[in-house]
Parts: C-alpha cells; structure tokens; sequence
C-alpha cells in the first residue's frame, strides 16, 4: 500500500493544536503500519520550515522518530516539498532515511504510473505568489537568508509570514487551475495517477485518461490518499479510524 498525505502545516497553530495534529496523523499511520509500503509527504509538512547548516526548527520528534522508525524497517518515505516547507538541506536524508525532492516526482508506486507534486505556482496563480516562489526557490537568496539572518530570527520572521498568508482565504480558482492543469499532464505524459496537495479542497477525480487525486488538507479535514494494486482512494481520518470519501479503479 501507498500512503499520501499532505498540508499538515506543523507549527501553524499553538503548541496544543499542533500537538493534537500530529497525534492524530501518528495514530493514523499507526494504524496503517501494517500494509504501507511507501509513504509519500506531499508539502507543507510544515509551515515556515528552514534548515541551517548546523540547526533545525525544534518540535515534532514524535511525527520523524516514526519516519525514521518506518525507514530503518524498509518502507520508502518520500518528502515533496511544498511552497511553505522547501528550505530543506540533508538533515531528513542523513538522520531519518527520507527522501527529499524538491521536482515532480514520476515513477511506479501501488500498481500504477504515478506523478506526484505539491502544486504550488499552477495557472493563473498570482504574480507576488509566482515571484515569492522563485525567490524562495533561489539558491542565492536562500544563502543570504540562512547567513544573514540569526537562526531564531530568520525561523520566526517565516513563521510570521507563513501566517499571514494563512489568514487569507483559500482562493476556490486554485483547485480549478490544479484540476485544469492534472487533465493536462494525465493527457501528455504516461502518468495514470495524478497526485497533488496544496489547494486544502480533497477530490478524486476519474477521467478518460488517468485520475487525479488532491489529498486536501491533514490540518483541516484530516483527509489523505491511499493506492493499493491499482485502487485509489481518499479518505479521512475519523477519530480512531479512516473513513471513505471516494474511490476509483485505474
């Protein structure tokens, strides 16, 4: 089985919201142990995160002392990194065996061809949000970030504007450009599986050509994505178990 999962956000929240977020997912991929096989973090895992060379955003060992429990016993965890969390360096590559991509990821997963991404920066997307991403994404203004700026400054100013976009709505045109934007990679590559994060609005959508999955938002609805020889399914955890929304065959 592969599990999908993203927008957990970690660190978004008080202490007690996060905490209660992360038990959740912990108990949800508990509960899953058994059949997962791979697991795939789809972005924003967590909100603002920025790695130094020497340091890391304090917090959340619960959630990576079970990354790295999950490698050490063979599972593939794969981190995409999204437009909240793409600071990374090798700390989750070194101390818990996952891979971190910073590119769409292609390849077999679950009995199916699958391409996966966060989907930040698709369509129409604004034009500050286009320039932040890239400036974000520069390896230079990084480097002046990380060198400039004293570590519990540079991690608390990204805190700080991670939070004041979160204050703004979700913009439903988002989804739309996702989904116009899935039909197209499903029609022109060999992709069967489309998955993507980002929008915070989980769908599961059949077409002709493959089916794109959006995993919705860990942090809002508690939803996520599981394929297993060629099935898809979303689903939310309830609780102390996982609830259908929809599935589809491939």
């Amino acid at each position: 089985m592969v599990f999908f999962v993203s927008d957990m956000h970690f660190g978004q929240g008080s202490h007690a919201e996060d905490r209660a977020i992360e038990d959740a997912l912990i108990a949800c991929l508990q509960a899953h142990a058994h059949k997962v096989t791979q697991l795939f973090l789809v972005g924003d895992v967590f909100d603002g995160f920025i790695e130094y060379r020497q340091l890391v955003p304090k917090g959340f060992v619960r959630f990576m002392a079970l990354l790295a429990a999950w490698t050490d016993r063979g599972v593939s965890v794969t981190y995409l990194v999204g437009n909240h969390d793409p600071w990374h360096q090798d700390y989750f590559a070194t101390e818990l065996g996952v891979h971190v991509m910073h590119e769409p990821l292609l390849g077999s997963a679950g009995g199916a061809y699958c391409c996966v991404m966060h989907g930040d920066g698709l369509g129409r997307a604004r034009r500050g949000h286009r320039i932040l991403r890239r400036l974000l994404r520069n390896r230079t203004m990084v480097q002046l970030y990380r060198s400039l700026l004293p570590a519990d400054v540079g991690v608390s100013l990204a805190h700080r504007v991670s939070r004041r976009l979160h204050q703004r709505r979700h913009n439903p045109r988002t989804a739309d450009d996702m989904r116009r934007y899935a039909q197209n990679v499903l029609q022109q590559t060999a992709a069967e599986v489309l998955v993507m994060g980002h929008s915070h609005r989980a769908e599961l959508c059949p077409w002709p050509r493959g089916i794109y999955m959006n995993l919705g938002s860990w942090r809002d609805e508690g939803t996520f994505g599981v394929l297993d020889a060629g099935i898809v399914q979303l689903k939310r955890w309830r609780g102390n178990k996982a609830a259908l929304i929809a599935e589809h065959e491939v």
